[in-house]
């Protein structure tokens, strides 16, 4: 803009100081996510010399976490959280999420209901159709819960089992179809645990939304070149999203994390 000449090399020691004064910002973060009793998590794929690591997001209502490591596996929910345990724990059926010993797992609804659509279109008539229409039903029931009262709500979470289980006993000839109900059959604990507390989600969406900018990045960009640069990313994308949820704009939360005294977060 300037015309003032400068160097990738002079770009990239910028950045690599910006990284460590983001350091102490993440730490606050995750601090706060670890004492979280509910958390939602997502991973998609990231780039870095060209092999094919994975970008994880933890989050809730208030913060947001990324970190990329070269694995999928749950070793990565291990060392991001260390010995705290959530009580409720919101993801897709990716196998990692499973394998952590959260008191109750709240499966993606969003989910379940796309495979029960693509079952229904590659031809099963028996059990993904009514299985659809239960799951339709639940999140008209989410949509109302301010106005039900708790006696109605558990009413209808009762009504919303009986009709999972009269799936279960129905014979599916298409093997999507038996595909699902063997699913469900193991999952029927972790369907409607959000009508049993508000403060649980029907779907994973908000991890999703928190993970999207990353799959547009390694689109445009095709990855990092260097590890510190998808560390840099990571801690940038923690800030942002943690200051969007306080309210604030990207610049304003990058601007206050980089600030010698603030906190990302509101007093209280």
């Amino acid at each position: 803009m300037y015309r003032v000449p400068i160097s990738e090399g002079a770009l990239a020691n910028l950045f690599r100081r910006v990284k460590t004064r983001l350091d102490h910002r993440v730490a606050e973060i995750l601090t706060r996510l670890r004492s979280s009793r509910l958390i939602r998590s997502d991973e998609t794929g990231a780039r870095v010399h060209g092999r094919t690591p994975w970008e994880w997001v933890f989050q809730h209502a208030a913060v947001c976490v990324h970190v990329i490591r070269h694995s999928r596996g749950h070793g990565v929910i291990h060392e991001v959280l260390g010995e705290p345990r959530p009580t409720i724990w919101v993801s897709d059926l990716y196998s990692a999420p499973k394998q952590h010993p959260a008191a109750q797992w709240q499966i993606c609804l969003a989910h379940q209901w796309r495979d029960c659509q693509f079952a229904l279109e590659a031809g099963d008539t028996v059990f993904a159709p009514r299985m659809k229409a239960v799951f339709l039903r639940a999140f008209a029931i989410h949509k109302r819960r301010d106005t039900l009262a708790a006696s109605t709500l558990y009413q209808y979470r009762c009504d919303l089992q009986r009709r999972v289980s009269r799936c279960l006993a129905l014979q599916p000839t298409n093997p999507h179809g038996r595909r699902l109900q063997k699913r469900y059959t193991k999952l029927q604990d972790s369907l409607f645990l959000f009508l049993d507390d508000a403060a649980i989600p029907p779907t994973n969406n908000a991890s999703e939304q928190a993970i999207r900018m990353s799959t547009v990045f390694r689109k445009v960009t095709n990855g990092f070149r260097s590890e510190w640069g998808h560390d840099l990313f990571a801690a940038v994308r923690s800030v942002v999203n943690t200051g969007k949820r306080q309210g604030l704009s990207a610049y304003q939360a990058i601007q206050k994390a980089l600030a010698p005294i603030s906190s990302l977060f509101e007093p209280g």
